[in-house]
């Protein structure tokens, strides 16, 4: 059965650019069936599960520097403030497109809209009465569900890197695929 698989690759940086879109992608690509799966399952039911546990709203990047006031205390160009506030979205980015349209929302965020033209409410920064009702209705299962989607999207930077290097033991590998009297000459 393992002779109907193709070999893996060495370095790879469009692997670790799948890796990035969606983790273990670049494994698959890389032929590493077995890794990529096992990355994507596990990443992604961390993810959602995290996802899930705040009920879907824990995932997003707030405009609250260009509110003024004391959320942009060093005068930092609005984005960077921005994430200033809310870094756990520098840990969620990392999962690739499961977090992205949070990016989306962000650009084209419109406080006089109830929903975003494109992904609706999905990943929209929750307004404060929500943001509070959320904190104080819960039983902090809401903060344990950001703290898992960031672990998820910090961990694909490791899945990152391993598809961008490839695989470690390549020569070992290949020598599996060889026949037993050429192993031992």
């Amino acid at each position: 059965m393992r002779d109907n698989l193709p070999a893996p690759q060495t370095f790879s940086p469009w692997a670790g650019f799948l890796s990035l879109l969606v983790p273990g992608l670049g494994q698959i690509y890389q032929g590493r069936l077995g890794k990529g799966v096992l990355f994507l399952v596990c990443l992604y039911g961390l993810f959602f599960y995290g996802m899930a546990l705040g009920s879907w709203k824990n995932v997003f990047l707030p405009d609250t520097a260009s509110r003024g006031g004391s959320s942009n205390p060093w005068g930092l160009p609005v984005p960077a403030a921005n994430l200033y506030n809310r870094l756990q979205y520098a840990g969620q980015f990392w999962i690739g497109l499961a977090a992205w349209p949070a990016l989306w929302q962000y650009i084209n965020y419109d406080e006089h809209q109830d929903a975003g033209p494109i992904f609706g409410t999905f990943q929209r920064t929750p307004g404060e009465d929500e943001l509070n009702r959320l904190q104080r209705e819960g039983d902090k299962t809401w903060d344990l569900g950001w703290v898992y989607t960031v672990i998820a999207g910090v961990l694909n930077i490791l899945v990152i890197y391993d598809a961008f290097a490839g695989p470690a033991f390549l020569e070992g590998e290949e020598r599996q695929h060889l026949p037993q009297e050429a192993v031992t000459a």
